[in-house]
């Protein structure tokens, strides 16, 4: 995918380095899950997708590896006229656009991986 225009990968690091909130009594609080104390909250989920959206907007090897759950709206960027784009590799500067990116030969012929993959299913099977 790297070699394409119209695609991308990128890893959002947004949630690796969570801080959660906790209420008076210093335990994790409540206010994150829904009412079966499971699946996470509306408040949840919303700065959840912000966070998501700031590391969408961020260059890589810039991006946030933090979501302190503040609800602070001011702290939603927005894209700009000098960079109106979701960043990638690419448009990052973190390879070189301009140069061509060169074929390397795999490492790992094709055929090793499916070889793998089938012992793998056979030792699991046993």
């Amino acid at each position: 995918y790297e070699e394409r225009e119209d695609f991308a990968v990128v890893i959002s690091l947004s949630l690796r380095n969570t801080l959660l909130p906790l209420d008076s009594n210093g335990k994790l609080s409540l206010s994150l899950f829904a009412a079966d104390c499971f699946h996470f909250s509306v408040i949840s989920l919303s700065l959840m997708a912000m966070a998501l959206w700031n590391n969408m907007l961020e260059p890589v090897g810039e991006k946030q590896t933090y979501n302190n759950f503040t609800h602070d709206r001011s702290k939603l960027k927005c894209p700009n006229p000098e960079k109106p784009f979701l960043s990638t590799l690419r448009n990052s500067g973190f390879r070189n656009s301009d140069r061509n990116m060169e074929k390397t030969e795999l490492s790992v012929p094709y055929w090793a991986v499916i070889v793998a993959a089938v012992a793998g299913v056979l030792a699991g099977s046993l």
